[in-house]
């Protein structure tokens, strides 16, 4: 009895705290740590989504191609006949130059207006192009007095409505031509055919 109540005596006498110091604790995570997780999450989603609309802009960068029309005059400085940028063609100014004797049509205003005219047909013809295609158009003009006649025979070439257009007087044109005319064009295929189309 007494080794039994010296033990019991022992064990009343030892410290709280020593006696809870020998029982496992479970491992506890702290609130700052994880309020700090809870804080980076939308920082590490936001960081994805970013990137992956950076790829999507990359994928639909749409390409630029030069072109021009076989056995058109060259041109007279640093520049492209036309320019394709995804669905937009983009056409250089164009002069009254016959492509046969490399020289302005002669016949004052009314030829030149309709050689000009020709050559900006054959180059939408190169992109797979009408006139009825041509949403912008620039005409400069070396005189205005001039302005009904290339009215006339610029009205005749669209079948639908006629694009926007300015037309401005300027003090010289190339080679000292008459007229010179810019168009911007739509291709409404978006770059694919189908049998509608190959029926224009």
């Amino acid at each position: 009895m007494r080794s039994i109540n010296a033990a019991s005596t022992a064990a009343s006498r030892t410290p709280l705290a020593h006696r809870r110091s020998r029982r496992r604790r479970p491992r506890r995570t702290s609130a700052a740590t994880l309020l700090a997780t809870l804080l980076m999450l939308p920082l590490l989603s936001g960081c994805l989504s970013v990137r992956a609309k950076t790829v999507e802009v990359r994928e639909a960068k749409p390409t630029r191609t030069a072109f021009t029309v076989d056995g058109a005059a060259a041109p007279i400085a640093p520049y492209s006949p036309g320019i394709r940028a995804g669905q937009l063609v983009f056409l250089s100014g164009q002069i009254g130059i016959d492509p046969a004797t490399r020289r302005l049509a002669e016949g004052g205003i009314e030829a030149e207006t309709r050689q000009t005219l020709a050559n900006i047909k054959a180059l939408l013809e190169a992109a797979g192009l009408t006139f009825d295609d041509v949403v912008q158009a620039q005409v400069f003009l070396a005189d205005l007095e001039d302005y009904a006649v290339v009215n006339r025979i610029y009205g005749a070439v669209f079948s639908g409505p006629p694009p926007a257009r300015a037309a401005v007087q300027v003090a010289r044109l190339p080679l000292d031509a008459r007229i010179e005319i810019m168009v911007t064009a739509l291709d409404r295929r978006g770059g694919e055919y189908d049998d509608e189309d190959d029926d224009r």
